[in-house]
């Protein structure tokens, strides 16, 4: 019988390479897409999956097992580490020195136990309701949100980029998630 997320990580984080091989086998695709979606080429996007499963290998320890969010985490660590490569490829960058503990604070993330944990299957079963909830936003909240998660620009980056005040993007950025979280709803009923 295949392991649960949560077993591999344990295993992984008993140093089972196998368990990290398993885990890689069933999230590298998505994860890869996730990526590939942010830093928008195949070489670094290769690149970054691969750093992904080093970090796993290495930072698994801060994983907190008492939230049980696996495929969260994972997600989270891809979006982060594909953006701060992102931001490390352009000259505007404003990202730190790459130390442990840069990664620790920034690429690795710390989940809340508040959260409710998701597994693929149910991120996978919600796939199409989440993609049309977004794409029920108008397109100035489809963007505001792409800068933010995508590109991962401070809501002032935001601001400066779109020529609008900071206020401005706190507002659009508020209304699209309660739009998106209204959506989403209407969509489950």
């Amino acid at each position: 019988m295949p392991s649960t997320d949560i077993e591999l990580l344990q295993r992984v984080a008993s140093h089972d390479s196998k368990a990290l091989e398993a885990l890689y086998n069933r999230y590298s695709s998505l994860l890869y897409t996730v990526i590939k979606k942010i830093v928008n080429d195949e070489a670094v996007a290769e690149e970054v999956l691969t750093d992904i499963f080093v970090i796993i290998w290495r930072k698994v320890n801060l994983f907190n097992f008492g939230t049980a969010g696996v495929y969260t985490w994972l997600i989270t660590l891809a979006r982060n580490k594909a953006v701060d490569t992102l931001k490390r490829s352009t000259k505007e960058s404003d990202a730190g020195e790459y130390t442990e503990e840069y990664e620790d604070r920034f690429i690795v993330p710390h989940l809340s136990p508040e959260i409710d944990p998701l597994d693929i299957k149910t991120a996978l079963n919600i796939k199409d309701n989440v993609e049309r909830a977004l794409n029920r936003l108008t397109d100035a909240q489809q963007y505001v949100l792409y800068l933010a998660y995508y590109e991962g620009l401070t809501q002032k980056e935001i601001a400066t980029r779109l020529n609008i005040p900071l206020p401005t993007v706190k507002s659009k950025i508020k209304i699209a998630l309660s739009n998106l979280r209204d959506n989403l709803i209407k969509g489950e009923s």
